[in-house]
């Protein structure tokens, strides 16, 4: 599997581009550019000549879409013929029975790299907080905006979109714990009073900031952090917040020892993200 010598990084956690110490930047061409998108979000897995004929045109595609494909593949090769080897280019983006393949190292992808953090990051909270913190930041520190912002509107693209999303979530929420295990509650408070504003539907972010601001003494701001959310809840979807949102805000009222126990800062039950990759 080529691997571009180690120097090529092809990034999705952004506007798609293609990187070298010497030169980098995105792709104009738009098929091209989502068929580099599709292929490197399953880097190292043959993708269908049907998926990928629905990824580039949906339910209108050309005359002769199979040529079409073609020609935006050999457009493809000619861009990351750019960035290695001329002579590899055909190697790098294979055609296969069926379907294409862009055979390359699945770590010269940032969202692969970004996922093995995360999940790492996660395994590592319980016992190492403050490397837990480090590992985190440094898979957050990957993305330039949102994943595969310019990758069309196709499928895969779109669920691999989401699917990175949720996974920089939980990413936030996990480096939230850690920074509160660690001691650091003000800054911890900070940050996910900026994160509940802007996901003001997320209810885990409400949850870890009730308890990060009992934990420092704010009862009534934790308090109060629980009537905004039940009213944007009953405004915007019309429910009421979830159980375990509840349970903390009885907690609260109650003064209720277990609130600072760090066991109340897991996720209930306790479990690091799902970070496997997309099999679709």
């Amino acid at each position: 599997m080529y691997n571009f010598g180690g120097r090529v990084e092809i990034n999705i956690l952004g506007p798609v581009s293609i990187d070298t110490p010497h030169s980098g930047g995105g792709i104009r061409a738009g098929k091209v550019r989502t068929l580099v998108a599709t292929l490197a979000v399953d880097a190292g897995r043959a993708v269908s000549l049907a998926d990928l004929v629905d990824e580039l045109w949906g339910a209108n595609p050309p005359d002769n879409v199979l040529n079409a494909l073609q020609a935006h593949a050999a457009r493809a090769r000619k861009v990351l013929s750019e960035h290695a080897c001329p002579e590899r280019a055909d190697g790098i983006l294979r055609s296969v029975l069926g379907g294409y393949l862009l055979e390359v190292d699945p770590h010269c992808v940032d969202g692969n790299r970004f996922l093995g953090l995360v999940s790492r990051g996660a395994s590592l909270l319980p016992a190492d907080p403050a490397r837990a913190v480090e590992v985190l930041e440094t898979g957050l520190r990957l993305w330039r905006g949102p994943a595969l912002i310019d990758a069309g509107e196709g499928r895969r693209c779109q669920g691999a979109a989401a699917l990175f999303e949720e996974r920089r979530l939980a990413a936030l929420e996990d480096l939230a714990t850690a920074m509160f295990l660690l001691g650091a509650e003000a800054q911890a408070i900070a940050m996910l009073q900026q994160l509940v504003a802007q996901y003001p539907l997320r209810e885990r972010f409400c949850e870890l900031l009730m308890v990060g601001l009992y934990r420092v003494g704010r009862q009534g701001d934790a308090l109060h952090s629980y009537h905004l959310a039940r009213k944007r809840l009953d405004e915007e979807l019309g429910v009421q917040p979830g159980a375990l949102l509840r349970r903390r805000h009885a907690e609260i009222l109650a003064q209720d020892p277990v609130l600072k126990v760090p066991s109340a800062l897991w996720r209930q039950p306790y479990a690091p993200a799902d970070t496997s990759l997309l099999t679709a």
